[in-house]
């Protein structure tokens, strides 16, 4: 295993706390002097890591188990450390159940008309929709996003909440709050514009257009540049591609779950590739050059 000199500091810097700190979380490394300074090694594969740990955290912290791959023995962060460590993630899912329990998961139609990605009046038993130029004209941008935030049933609620929250906190720990707050606007927009273009006129929400988004970063980013972060569960990948070829076929719809926003999933995931390739060739860059 190659190893590369992430830390170039000099000997009057004191390194105990760090050092410390990678040794609980059982990475391997070492100390060397060199030129009146002292080095620190570590195998390439998580040299990036070990540096963004240091830039956060260079006294040592021993609670804190970001980016390195976890061995046995260490101890797990609590839910409230990874709260405080994912802090992007926690914001959009609670705003996810803040309007959940607004528009009554879809229910409540007049709050929902707030946020759909056209706005829309109900006459009698029919819904009346207002052409997107016409929102945008008003000012009205946030339609573009919001819809990611609407969810029909506490089934669509939770099992979108438990994928953002599995791969919001990966993105958030590796690339930064912005960075995932970016991807996140730009996955909704991008699946919602799909859905809308592709399947006209409707109601439709949900983060599922954003987690193939996330899905298709964390794929292609670690394929060009891998890293502990974005290593998926194994069988995750091969799910949420079999699950979407599944919706395309119709037979989900057909055994009663409903109408899926097809185009959203598609749209999120080819856009989510590309954000990965873009970013995993930019860290591959910086991680030879």
């Amino acid at each position: 295993m190659s190893t590369v000199a992430v830390l170039r500091l000099p000997l009057s810097v004191d390194l105990g706390g760090f050092i410390t700190l990678l040794q609980r979380m059982q990475v391997p490394h070492r100390v060397s002097e060199e030129a009146g300074e002292q080095v620190l090694w570590v195998p390439d594969a998580i040299s990036d890591d070990v540096r963004s740990l240091y830039q956060r955290f260079p006294g040592g912290d021993p609670d804190q188990q970001l980016d390195i791959p976890q061995q046995p023995g260490v101890k797990r962060p609590g839910f409230i450390q990874q709260l405080r460590h994912s802090p992007l993630t926690a914001v959009i899912l609670l705003l996810s159940l803040i309007v959940g329990a607004a528009t009554m998961l879809g229910d409540n139609l007049q709050a929902m008309s707030w946020l759909t990605f056209l706005q829309f009046r109900v006459a009698g038993e029919y819904l009346y929709f207002t052409p997107l130029a016409d929102s945008l004209a008003a000012g009205q941008w946030w339609r573009l996003v919001t819809p990611m935030l609407i969810h029909f049933g506490i089934l669509h609620l939770a099992m979108n909440g438990m994928w953002y929250w599995e791969l919001g906190r990966r993105i958030e720990s590796r690339q930064g709050s912005i960075n995932l707050l970016g991807l996140t606007l730009l996955f909704s927009l991008v699946s919602n514009y799909a859905q809308y273009t592709f399947g006209g006129p409707g109601l439709f929400g949900g983060l599922s257009g954003v987690l193939y988004g996330l899905l298709g970063h964390c794929w292609i980013y670690q394929m060009l540049s891998p890293n502990p972060a974005y290593r998926l569960p194994r069988g995750v990948l091969v799910m949420m591609l079999v699950w979407l070829l599944l919706c395309l076929s119709g037979l989900v719809s057909m055994i009663g779950f409903g109408e899926i926003a097809n185009a959203a999933h598609v749209g999120g995931l080819l856009v989510g590739c590309f954000t990965g390739l873009l970013g995993g060739l930019y860290s591959r860059r910086k991680r030879t050059s």
